[in-house]
């Protein structure tokens, strides 16, 4: 990969190549590194964090807060100082039958020299592949978390069927839905826990995130999206009892800066039985055709933090819990599995004694039964659960939808999810 810097002191800018050298780096004298053909050169960069930093947290000589490497990817730290998940330039035809992805590079970046006391750096990337080519701009913010700006023209070569803006990619092994027993000593395993859609209608809809038995695409049409992202929500060390930290992963939270038009954000969940899999992809794919000589200029924004930037003041959907159906004490029946969806927030901390919240559902096929809503008997205000039993007959996949209500009142956001019937019955034995 190739670096350079921009010098503006003269009335044309210009760019220096950064010329490699391996005595611009530490090696250890055992380190691989140490083997490498003279003038190898980079694989990547990153930025480390500033000498005024908080030093009783983080030593800048260790400590980086961005890192690019390795085709288009790229990832940040949010205000939990951990890496986690990652972005990438662009997805091309990532799970798409009969097809290859295609993993187009960065392969030069420019530099600016920022000034003395800003905390704000600008690079530009040229991505080059063998359907697609493009330049980036990236202003970069280390605040409490990371903020990104992004500006990039796409110019494509070829035809691309799943043409995929602003990608992000994660792990999701296990969580506490659905767990196979024994399957490793943790309570969960993941970078995130579920997509997060900001509609353009202002619609705000949480997707836990599935480990599925084949890979499986879902599509969520929308128009002008007024944001989506891969979201940690669970940040309870007791639920992971990892010294990685997942309970510090950041979240990432795509902003379109302009109207997107049309499109669908797919979500891509692939077979894992590992946590070293980035086994997650989300992105914006417009509903226009993706063809050769099309061109794209698109500005987003990406923020790398804790937390979504836009919250919804509705409750939102914490935690989806999956068992067998039907009433303790009895056999159990065959094709029904139990679902306790919990909700927490201010919408549900204000209802008056003796008021229950309604559970609205609906699903693509089957039938719900023992439908209701309590209050979560742990003494925190606010935190409700709606249960219910679906019966399905058939291996096909389930589509459900549910959020809470009192009256005409929407206390909650809207919670999907995609239930697989025989790949759920295989972990459960029933």
């Amino acid at each position: 990969v190739h670096m350079h810097l921009i010098d503006d002191s003269g009335k044309v800018p210009k760019a220096r190549e950064i010329v490699y050298d391996e005595s611009y780096f530490d090696m250890p004298v055992d380190s691989p590194a140490r083997d490498l053909p003279r003038g190898s050169g980079f694989s990547g960069f990153r930025f480390q964090e500033s000498r005024r930093g908080d030093q009783d947290k983080l030593d800048w000589h260790k400590n980086d807060w961005v890192a690019f490497l390795g085709a288009s990817y790229f990832r940040a730290i949010g205000d939990l100082y951990q890496y986690g998940l990652s972005a990438r330039g662009i997805a091309i035809d990532v799970a798409q039958a009969g097809k290859s992805e295609e993993f187009p590079n960065f392969t030069h970046f420019y530099f600016t020299v920022p000034d003395d006391n800003s905390d704000t750096v600008t690079v530009y990337a040229m991505l080059d592949g063998p359907s697609i080519c493009g330049a980036y701009k990236f202003v970069m913010q280390r605040g409490a978390g990371v903020t990104m700006e992004i500006d990039t023209a796409l110019f494509l070569r070829r035809d691309i069927d799943r043409f995929g803006i602003a990608p992000v990619t994660s792990m999701y092994w296990f969580s506490e839905s659905v767990k196979g027993t024994g399957t490793d000593w943790r309570p969960e395993v993941h970078d995130s826990d579920g997509l997060a859609l900001w509609s353009g209608a202002g619609e705000h809809i949480w997707r836990p995130l599935n480990n599925p038995g084949q890979t499986t695409a879902s599509a969520f049409g929308d128009t002008n999206p007024r944001g989506f992202g891969l979201l940690q929500r669970d940040r309870n060390f007791d639920h992971y009892q990892d010294g990685v930290h997942y309970e510090r992963r950041p979240s990432l939270w795509v902003q379109p800066l302009e109207g997107w038009g049309q499109g669908t954000v797919q979500l891509i969940e692939i077979p894992t039985d590992d946590e070293i899999h980035d086994n997650v992809v989300a992105m914006w794919v417009p509903s226009a055709k993706a063809v050769a000589g099309n061109s794209y200029r698109l500005r987003y924004k990406l923020d790398w933090q804790k937390d979504e930037p836009f919250p919804s003041t509705l409750a939102r959907c914490v935690a989806t819990r999956l068992g067998n159906g039907g009433v303790p004490g009895q056999p159990r029946p065959k094709n029904v599995r139990k679902f306790m969806v919990e909700f927490l927030g201010e919408p549900l901390e204000k209802l008056a004694f003796g008021e229950m919240p309604e559970a609205v559902l609906t699903s693509s096929r089957g039938t719900f039964s023992y439908i209701f809503t309590e209050a979560v008997p742990d003494g925190v205000a606010g935190h409700w659960r709606a249960q219910f039993d679906l019966t399905v007959e058939g291996p096909e996949p389930v589509d459900m939808r549910l959020y809470l209500r009192l009256k005409d009142q929407t206390l909650s956001e809207t919670w999907l999810f995609l239930y697989n019937p025989f790949e759920t019955r295989s972990v459960y034995g029933s």
